[in-house]
């Protein structure tokens, strides 16, 4: 059973949610771009000593390594319990409003959901760890329509399960289940059918969630498969070009940057990280430089003033924060904290969630690694590996079957 445990109430409350109207939404996997960057403002540049005021937290959600979503004042997140997974939605004061089963998750090694849902309109789109695709009905609280995207389109199930969320482009939803004639395919978002495939490619998937990257010129999707960063049309799924990118274990769980003309992608296990110039009309790529100090292994990047930031792979176990720039990759810093982690920004700090269960905020400068606040998660169990989250002036922070909500807002 989810409970809710409150720990403010009386003027505080009234304070936070009297300053709601300047927040923004979380809507899917990495924020509204898919950059792990938040638009809020008007949140705290220190914090005070043992961290932000907890709000509240929840239990009772699962097994999970999902991050949440938070559209409208309902949170969104996935969870597993027994061998089943499941769709929770919340409100922002940690209450279970609803929960829905969407069918069987991944049982192999590191058991959990991973999926992060993606919400459009009235809406919820997410993949399970078996390759399943599935619509929720917000309003009706039931699966609109499920997908086997492994039986429909041969997927190949790879070594820790399907971790990717996807990705709503116009009508279609994108999804990457590695089929031999279906690495990527595109599903319309109303009925689950299939609209196109990428017959060309035959690439496993990886874990990687894709990137829409569209303007004027030109409307592609950019993601990591088994062996290549690819780019596909988002009209008609043609393989618009392919860059070779492999390792030793294929993971590629880090969703590319874009920013200018440029794509920056990194993958952990001594992989290193690589900058793509992409053509005008989108149709071709070339390096720019590579770089082997960020080595992300699956806490992601984000790009801040004109440079990148993140944490790199020395083991499965340990990593250091990285600062390396946008234009050259060149390293400006390389700095030990606790562990490695995942990162998020706004306001121009970098919200660090270190695998240890440590938190800290960091000024994004290329000067140096400069914590200006810091907490240990308190409540939850498991890896520390869902990524944090920032909505209506909240840090939320997953860990294991607990969700976190904590008050970053400004007075």
């Amino acid at each position: 059973m989810l409970k809710r445990f409150p720990a403010v109430c009386g003027l505080a409350c009234v304070l936070f949610f009297g300053s709601m109207a300047a927040a923004a939404d979380w809507p899917q996997w990495g924020g509204p771009d898919r950059d792990g960057i938040s638009p809020e403002t008007g949140l705290l540049k220190e914090w005070p000593e043992g961290g932000p005021k907890l709000l509240w937290s929840a239990d009772g959600l699962g097994h999970g390594y999902s991050s949440v979503t938070v559209v409208d004042g309902m949170i969104y997140t996935t969870g597993m319990l027994g061998e089943k997974g499941f769709f929770f939605a919340l409100d922002t004061d940690g209450n279970l409003k609803w929960k829905l089963e969407y069918g069987p998750e991944w049982r192999g090694d590191h058991s959990s959901a991973r999926t992060t849902p993606t919400i459009d309109g009235d809406r919820a789109y997410l993949m399970s760890g078996l390759g399943r695709a599935v619509c929720i009905d917000l309003d009706k609280h039931e699966v609109k329509w499920s997908v086997d995207t492994a039986k429909k389109f041969g997927g190949r199930n790879i070594t820790w399960g399907i971790a990717e969320s996807p990705l709503v482009c116009g009508d279609i939803v994108v999804c990457t289940p590695g089929g031999p004639d279906a690495s990527l395919v595109a599903l319309d978002k109303k009925t689950g059918e299939p609209i196109w495939q990428t017959k060309e490619l035959g690439d496993r998937s990886a874990y990687c969630s894709p990137m829409r990257i569209k303007d004027d010129q030109k409307d592609l999707i950019v993601t990591m498969t088994e062996s290549n960063i690819v780019g596909v049309s988002t009209e008609d799924g043609a393989v618009l070009w392919k860059h070779p990118y492999r390792g030793p274990c294929q993971a590629h769980p880090n969703t590319p940057l874009y920013h200018k003309g440029r794509i920056y992608v990194t993958s952990g296990y001594n992989v290193g990280g690589v900058a793509l110039n992409l053509a005008a009309d989108g149709k071709s790529v070339a390096v720019a430089w590579t770089d082997k100090k960020l080595d992300v292994h699956h806490g992601g990047v984000v790009l801040v003033d004109g440079c990148i930031y993140g944490a790199n792979w020395l083991n499965n176990n340990a990593g250091n924060w990285v600062c390396i720039t946008w234009d050259k990759g060149e390293l400006k810093y390389e700095t030990t904290w606790h562990n490695k982690g995942s990162i998020i920004c706004a306001v121009g700090m970098l919200y660090c969630y270190e695998e240890t269960g440590d938190v800290g905020l960091v000024k994004a400068t290329a000067d140096e690694f400069k914590v200006v606040g810091s907490f240990t998660v308190p409540k939850g169990g498991g890896e520390h590996w869902a990524h944090p989250v920032i909505a209506d002036g909240r840090l939320y922070i997953r860990h294991g079957d607990t969700l976190m909500a904590y008050d970053i807002k400004a007075p």
